[in-house]
Formats: structure tokens, C-alpha cells, sequence
């Protein structure tokens, strides 16, 4: 038990890094249908500027911004509001229940988003890079102290 213990947490911090990927590309999707209409969907385009359009925005920018892991925590923490406010402005009016209203999605990707901005990125991200780039150099030793004369 223990082996698959140290197995898990070995690749607990790269299975994060996928995890956040992958979540981006979805909600990219989202946003990508919302102001672009790809990839194609039977809606109309809304205006950029309406509701729906600055969502599908914030859901393109946050999205990539968490796709490259960079500055993840803030935008993964904006997300999860906007995903919040979406749930109960679009979802809950109609059922509390998410199974009710069909506002699962909506409910997973807050929580996900939540826990990034709690979690960060992992290691396959450019938020890891800046991390270890900025990190100061070891001091150096100090001198040798001079022998005291006796």
C-alpha cells in the first residue's frame, strides 16, 4: 500500500498540471463559441460587449491565462466567481438542485477553479518557471576568518 502511496504523490503535482490544462481547453471552448462562434454552434453570436459576450471574454483570457499556468491563482480565483455568479444567475433561478437545472457543469467548474486557485498550478506551468527563475542565488560562504595572531 505504501508503494502506491509514494507512486501517487510522485505524480500527484503533474497530474494537476493535466488536470488544469484540460479544464482550460473546455472552458476555452465555451468562451471560443460565445464571442467567435467557434467552435460552430446554432446560437447567435451575442453582442461583445452584452453579458454573454464579456463572459465568453473573461472565460477566453482566464481560460488561457490557466492553460499557461500564469498568474493561475488570480485568474483560476475570477473564474470561480464568474462560474458561481453564472450558476445562480442562469441555473439556480429555475431548480436549487444542479441535476435539476442542468447546471452541473457550471457547479464543477467553480469548485475546479477554486481548488486551482487554492492547489496552483503544478509543475508544467509558466507560474513554475517564474518561481524558479526568480529564485535568489545561495549565499555565498562566508571568508575563512584570519588566523588570530598569538
Amino acid at each position: 500500500m505504501s508503494k502506491l502511496c509514494s507512486c501517487c504523490e510522485k505524480w500527484s503535482p503533474y497530474l494537476l498540471s493535466l488536470m488544469r490544462i484540460v479544464i482550460a481547453l473546455m472552458l476555452m471552448q465555451h468562451g471560443g463559441q460565445k464571442v467567435f462562434g467557434y467552435p460552430a454552434t446554432r446560437h447567435v453570436l451575442p453582442p461583445l460587449f452584452s453579458v454573454t459576450g464579456v463572459a465568453g471574454m473573461v472565460e477566453l483570457a482566464g481560460g488561457l491565462l490557466v492553460l499557461l499556468g500564469l498568474f493561475t491563482r488570480p485568474a483560476a480565483f475570477i473564474l470561480f466567481l464568474k462560474m458561481a455568479a453564472t450558476y445562480f444567475a442562469q441555473y439556480a433561478r429555475d431548480a436549487w438542485w444542479p441535476i435539476h437545472n442542468q447546471g452541473e457543469l457550471a457547479v464543477i467548474y467553480c469548485f475546479v477553479f477554486l481548488y486551482l486557485s487554492a492547489a496552483g498550478p503544478g509543475p508544467f506551468s509558466l507560474d513554475h518557471l517564474r518561481k524558479c527563475s526568480a529564485a535568489p542565488p545561495p549565499a555565498p560562504a562566508p571568508p575563512p576568518s584570519a588566523p588570530q595572531p598569538g
